[in-house]
């Protein structure tokens, strides 16, 4: 019969006759469940938050498509904790203790956070890059406007080329160049959404296009703000928005060339999925206000397909692009995702040393055991041999 009643249930140690090794691995198979776990909620919340970048991370490596999608989520879940009409600068205060808390460790309880921190650590992404994503937040909360295209740069900076220096790091690109071709492919998606959102952002009191942009046009931002429409000057600047977009794609996709093999598939499908937007804005004339363009599925479909060939990237153009500096807007963070690469890369060299040493350590010592264990065996029989000589000599 049980000893256990419900007086001593508290005291009760259900692991009490168990060894340590089986309780490391309970707990090894739990960690493993809850990582599972919270990678089917983030990759629930990319399928129903990002169509284009889930279409791509289907076809991303096993390993990387997890860290991607543990980013992705905790960057989409913060954008749209944001986006909430309701949101104020407290949200952006606590998604910045969060942030403090994944870095220290002890993500709070979200599956995102926790998914997050995996990857933070795994990777070595500087805490600088998620913390300039959150002070693009601040900038959408402070309905700020954007005098000129640098500014607008900056913003973009902030809240996509974090993401795609990110993705960069989750893919082993860790050097300059690849970061820098990172930093302006998250430049030129977060232009074509501007161009392509003009007139629902206007409606919700914000304006990202540069307002020298508008005023050279003939515009005046503030009444355009007030009374947003459709106008000949309004499609000047927005064409003009999305030829600075198609820059950056261009240094975008000779970074491709830089990424591991078995990932360039997915990026360069990101990539042409949101190039297609910008020319479903030009099939509408250029009117985001009273239109808002996607990109169908058939047409996703169709650029899978011809993102599996490598040729925007091999030309002698892509080649010169590829040592071109990263944009002034994204230098800093650049430097920091390369500083973190090789300091990252320098620390696991150092850990994977030590574990072969520890390793070899211990196939030294269980082989001076055998030994030992061999020398006394054949000490014991010599001394049997002996003792049984000397009764046969009596």
């Amino acid at each position: 019969m049980s000893d256990i009643t419900p007086d001593n249930l508290e005291s009760f140690v259900p692991f009490a006759t168990t060894t340590s090794k089986q309780r490391a691995r309970a707990a090894q198979a739990s960690s493993s469940l809850s990582r599972h776990a919270d990678l089917r909620e983030c990759a629930a919340a990319i399928r129903k938050g990002s169509k284009s970048f889930h279409l791509a991370s289907l076809i991303l490596p096993a390993e990387t498509r997890k860290a991607a999608l543990s980013l992705y989520a905790f960057c989409r879940h913060s954008d749209d904790l944001i986006d909430d009409p309701r949101a104020d600068r407290t949200a952006l205060e606590q998604l910045k203790d969060r942030l403090d808390l994944v870095y220290r460790g002890i993500p709070a309880p979200y599956a995102c956070d926790r998914a997050f921190a995996r990857t933070v650590q795994a990777y070595g992404i500087p805490k600088c890059v998620p913390d300039a994503l959150l002070d693009g937040f601040a900038m959408d909360l402070g309905e700020r406007h954007y005098k000129t295209i640098a500014q607008v740069k900056d913003y973009a900076t902030c809240v996509a080329a974090t993401v795609g220096l990110m993705m960069s790091l989750v893919m082993r690109a860790g050097d300059k160049d690849a970061l820098a071709r990172a930093a302006d492919l998250g430049i030129a998606m977060q232009l074509t959404n501007i161009a392509r959102d003009v007139g629902e952002d206007a409606r919700n009191g914000r304006l990202y296009l540069p307002e020298d942009w508008m005023r050279d046009a003939g515009l005046d931002p503030e009444a355009f703000l007030a009374s947003p429409k459709f106008s000949p000057e309004l499609r000047e600047v927005v064409l003009r928005l999305l030829a600075e977009a198609g820059h950056h794609y261009e240094l975008g996709h000779a970074g491709i060339a830089a990424l591991p093999e078995n990932c360039r598939h997915a990026i360069r499908t990101a990539a042409l999925v949101y190039q297609e937007i910008g020319t479903e804005i030009a099939v509408n004339n250029y009117d985001s206000v009273t239109r808002r363009a996607h990109t169908r599925k058939i047409k996703k479909l169709s650029l899978l397909l011809k993102a599996r060939l490598p040729q925007l990237e091999q030309s002698n153009a892509a080649h010169l692009n590829m040592r071109r500096p990263a944009d002034p807007s994204a230098a800093h963070l650049v430097s920091a995702c390369a500083n973190s690469f090789e300091t990252h890369a320098r620390l696991q060299k150092a850990a994977n040393a030590s574990v072969a040493d520890d390793s070899n350590m211990e196939w030294v010592l269980g082989v001076m055991i055998k030994l030992q264990a061999e020398s006394r065996a054949h000490h014991r029989s010599q001394k049997l041999a002996m003792q049984r000589r000397s009764q046969d000599s009596f």
